[in-house]
């Protein structure tokens, strides 16, 4: 049997829950979805493989770029553990539509798990998550679901939140900016999944292509890239009633 760990993850917190997940198997592989240039295609994955696939949920759906590149992989009903991150809000049609674009793929769905890590834009959301007590139950989430991959004839569908049509997108105002102490160094161009920073003109960004996923301000080694602080404020004001509250990670299978 062979484990793989597949995440989005831009700014390290789905990530992190993906490592408390994934440490309940041993010699895993990880394949990181964010890479803009990657050929995905080559992967495939076979009856007996475990995968782990994981991505943030943005505004309630996933993020298109990971749905992209997962879409372009393929498996012959491969075990598939889909694992969906928030910033303590809601994730609505998130977890739905990665199931379904797993299934696509010929995954065979055993196992849904949503849990909250710190929010990248308003960061009092969610912060220090995922902590001890996430662990804790992400760890016996993980010890349940090894059980069920022991007996293949327990593989029956199961209810995952979510509606189709997917809630539609609107747009993000929040888009990343490069200040004047900008070096142009160009590591946010290279990391940038979606590629809306030009590498020859890095301390720019392209407002249609940004999907605010953070990335660009989590890795400048000079914090030269951010949001304007008035408008986060704002933001994160109008949020409060939806983050208030301590969401728990939650397991359906």
């Amino acid at each position: 049997m062979n484990v793989y760990s597949l995440y989005f993850s831009p700014t390290g917190g789905t990530k992190k829950i993906m490592d408390i997940l994934a440490g309940a198997w041993k010699n895993k592989v990880e394949l990181d979805l964010s890479v803009p240039d990657r050929n995905y295609g080559i992967y495939r994955f076979q009856r007996g493989d475990v995968c782990l696939i994981g991505v943030p949920s943005f505004g309630g759906r996933a993020p298109g770029a990971a749905i992209k590149h997962l879409k372009q992989m393929k498996a012959d009903h491969a075990a598939a553990i889909l694992v969906v991150s928030y910033g303590n809000r809601a994730y609505e049609d998130t977890a739905l539509e990665l199931r379904k674009a797993a299934e696509s793929c010929g995954f065979s769905v055993v196992a849904v798990i949503t849990a909250v890590a710190e929010h990248s834009i308003m960061r009092r959301y969610g912060a220090g998550r995922p902590d001890a007590r996430d662990e804790k139950k992400l760890k016996a989430f993980a010890a349940r679901i090894r059980k069920k991959l022991n007996v293949p004839r327990a593989w029956k569908d199961f209810f995952v939140p979510g509606n189709y049509p997917y809630k539609e997108l609107g747009v993000i105002p929040l888009k990343p900016e490069a200040s004047k102490t900008c070096t142009g160094c160009g590591i946010c161009a290279a990391k940038c999944p979606v590629k809306a920073i030009p590498k020859k003109k890095p301390s720019q960004t392209d407002p249609r292509r940004c999907i605010s996923c953070m990335r660009c301000v989590s890795v400048c080694p000079h914090h030269s890239r951010g949001l304007k602080p008035a408008l986060v404020f704002a933001v994160t004001l109008k949020m409060r009633k939806a983050c208030s509250g301590r969401k728990e990670p939650e397991l359906f299978m």
